[in-house]
């Protein structure tokens, strides 16, 4: 699946009129062809970029019910979170699975702590559960050492959950194509097709993969807008006035033995009070996020300002005080644009997370909403389309079971097969190979066994979907993992099948990716090891 020449084979049948033609491939629409392709249902879904490339590859990742949502009222949203959060740490464990949470608390916050055990009571209520207790200073610092030193006074632990957000999108886009659906990356949708009295009925695709000049007119009964925060772009060509607000949200990486925590932190910004935290992930130690208005042209890749990264420091400098963090702890940053419905708040965090679905000559639009809710939107966008495609019937998995017999290399302890497992699902077999592979990458938890199975199997088209989003060394390891790219290139360049002239060029375009988007601003970038380091 999705190994060489899949692109050809996919352009090849394009020709055909589908029930379904998906926009977008975020966690949204893989939702969606996952969800149709389980009802029986002709799918394809495109992606302009690499698949998770938007806002799917940059959250906080968390999947959680949003307790800050609480506050703001926004009950509805947290009710169905809590729920899904629950669903896909049952479906997905190794993928989606509980994290413990110390809410900090601090002189000065607004918010007082009982209104926190308050907040949490009804939190828990939601999920059907009890999983929340108050801390003392002793008992949080005890937990958390990193708090040792600074003026916390106390607060509560209770828990969510995380993710590998792209990992995520992967397996279920994957898991759907196994079932009968189609999905391509690279391929924009460049002009909607509309019959005489205006009525949306397919798409002219152009293949924007480097090289590619092909377009094909395609037909489908019912085309859906899941491009989340580009979903005006679309809207526009019908005519439509914006109605999205595209908010930038920010993250700090930290190696963890510079910020050691054994679970994830919350707390309020000394500045606004909004919600920040702190999270170990994948062997690193995460902090974000902001939130404010993302002004720019989304054609260029988004990137954290120096006023967000003083703004996170600042937070970081006062939660963690004895680590005596600076910006050059900084390994990596990253930014997401995520899109809500623009109802013209001051405060861009008092938006909704609620998702919303506009049928509009015929083309569906589905955006805003949230990582954690993605298989309820899915849901809610085939009964949109019911009167074209059918109604649907119960809930089956949103991951399928993993049923396979695995033989296990010896190097792998329980926690590095339940994240394969997680990640990877039906495929894990197929990923660990003979098992020589199974060793990790030096700095990483992932191993070279992914690398290798990615760029043969996992429609890498460019070197930085790769390291960006099916091994996640630029989101974890300092200059975005070309410290090994030697080690890399000897196991990845013959499964793409690339020549040293492209291999040279896709490093020169990851590397000005990664120092633009993914560094800290203004700092020096590190050199290019020679060729045998």
């Amino acid at each position: 699946m999705w190994t060489r020449g899949y692109r050809d084979e996919v352009w090849s049948r394009l020709d055909q009129e589908w029930d379904l033609l998906v926009i977008g491939g975020g966690i949204t629409g893989a939702g969606i062809l996952g969800e149709a392709v389980r009802h029986g249902k002709k799918v394809l879904l495109v992606e302009a970029a690499d698949f998770s490339s938007g806002t799917s590859s940059r959250s906080t990742k968390l999947v959680h019910g949003g307790l800050r949502y609480l506050r703001q009222g926004q009950f509805l949203v947290t009710r169905k979170s809590v729920r899904e959060r629950e669903r896909l740490m049952t479906e997905g464990k190794g993928l989606v699975d509980p994290l413990g949470f110390s809410l900090a608390v601090f002189p000065g916050d607004q918010m007082p702590k009982w209104m926190y055990g308050v907040g949490l009571a009804m939190y828990d209520a939601l999920a059907w559960k009890w999983a929340h207790e108050a801390q003392s200073k002793e008992s949080i610092t005890s937990r958390i050492p990193p708090l040792t030193g600074s003026k916390v006074t106390g607060g509560y632990r209770y828990f969510d959950a995380q993710t590998d957000d792209s990992r995520l999108t992967i397996r279920v886009l994957r898991e759907a194509v196994r079932q009968g659906g189609t999905a391509v990356n690279y391929v924009r949708a460049e002009k909607l097709l509309r019959t005489d009295d205006g009525h949306v009925r397919g798409v002219v695709l152009r293949d924007v993969a480097p090289g590619a000049t092909r377009t094909k007119e395609v037909q489908a009964k019912v085309v859906v807008n899941a491009t989340g925060a580009w979903a005006d772009d679309l809207r526009k060509e019908l005519g439509k006035e914006r109605r999205l607000r595209k908010i930038r949200g920010s993250h700090l990486t930290f190696r963890h033995d510079r910020l050691p925590l054994p679970e994830a932190v919350s707390l309020l910004h000394p500045r606004d009070q909004r919600a920040i935290f702190a999270i170990p992930w994948e062997g690193v130690s995460i902090f974000g996020t902001t939130d404010i208005d993302h002004g720019q042209d989304l054609e260029a890749e988004p990137a954290i300002s120096q006023a967000e990264t003083e703004y996170l420091l600042e937070a970081v400098q006062r939660a963690f005080p004895a680590l005596e963090i600076t910006e050059k702890d900084i390994i990596q940053t990253w930014a997401g644009v995520r899109p809500v419905i623009d109802t013209g708040k001051s405060d861009p965090s008092k938006e909704s997370r609620e998702h919303a679905i506009w049928n509009e000559d015929g083309l569906l639009t589905i955006t805003g909403g949230k990582l954690t809710t993605f298989a309820v939107m899915a849901r809610d966008v085939l009964s949109a389309a019911e009167e074209q495609l059918g109604g649907l019937s119960e809930r089956t998995h949103v991951l399928e079971p993993n049923e396979t017999e695995i033989t296990w290399p010896d190097s792998l302890d329980d926690a590095a097969r339940a994240r394969l497992l997680g990640r990877f699902g039906a495929e894990t077999a197929e990923v660990l190979g003979s098992g020589r592979e199974a060793r990790g990458i030096a700095g990483s938890v992932a191993l070279w066994s992914e690398m290798r199975h990615a760029a043969r199997a996992e429609g890498v088209v460019k070197l930085e979907d790769l390291l960006l989003r099916r091994v996640r060394l630029g989101f974890l390891l300092p200059n975005g993992g070309l410290d090994h790219e030697a080690a890399i290139r000897e196991v990845v360049q013959p499964e793409l099948g690339w020549d040293d002239a492209t291999w040279e060029r896709e490093v020169a375009d990851y590397r000005r990716t990664w120092r633009k988007s993914y560094f800290v601003p203004g700092a020096a970038l590190p050199p290019r090891p020679p060729a045998g380091g």
